[in-house]
């Protein structure tokens, strides 16, 4: 009898905890639930990264290769035109190499013909720049084109025009001065003369 009492005072604690424990899971498993539908499970799989093709990955684009820096420049007779020397050079057979850009930023296109020939060849230079020469000031001397057997100038030829908005790299062999002349004066038909252009070995 007295066990049976034992039993019944006894008995809420037994019954109580078996509730508790089923109630406690409940609200754990309604979290689970909660926590994977707004998507915050820091279990759950990182979603992989969409691949790029390989095609629309462009490197950005090279600059345009650039010339080098101009060592004298001027303008022509007509607004928008003008030169830039980018090499005055001593070679081999003791000549002189002239490179040089005519630049046309005018509105029109610049045609050749016998605009820069020698007057003296006019007709073997025709389309060509055979006018351009070099001057000494101080030993007072004028130089003309290198010309092989033919009289053809060993210079840029057959230039028809310079389109508006372009240019056009040109090329001239002269007797070279002698070796204590280090700057010589360039003279290139319609366009100012430049003075003192230094001479590089």
């Amino acid at each position: 009898m007295e066990a049976l009492v034992e039993m019944k005072r006894f008995s809420p604690i037994y019954f109580a905890a078996p509730v508790l424990l089923l109630v406690t899971i409940a609200f754990s498993g309604c979290g689970l639930t909660e926590q994977s539908k707004t998507g915050n499970n820091s279990n759950q799989p990182a979603r992989a990264a969409t691949p790029v093709p390989a095609e629309s990955v462009r490197a950005p684009a090279a600059p345009p290769a650039q010339s080098g820096p101009a060592i004298a420049s001027t303008d022509g007779d007509k607004p928008g035109m003008r030169v830039e020397v980018q090499e005055l050079k001593r070679t081999s057979g003791d000549t002189l190499s002239l490179k040089f850009a005519m630049i046309n930023d005018s509105a029109e296109d610049l045609s050749f013909g016998y605009e820069f020939t020698d007057p003296d060849h006019s007709v073997k230079d025709f389309g060509g720049i055979g006018g351009v020469h070099l001057i000494d000031p101080v030993g007072k001397k004028k130089y003309l084109f290198v010309r092989d057997t033919e009289n053809t100038c060993l210079c840029s030829q057959k230039v028809t025009s310079i389109k508006s908005g372009s240019r056009a790299s040109l090329f001239a062999k002269f007797p070279a001065p002698p070796p204590e002349v280090q700057k010589i004066g360039i003279v290139i038909p319609h366009f100012v003369p430049m003075d003192d252009v230094p001479i590089s070995q």
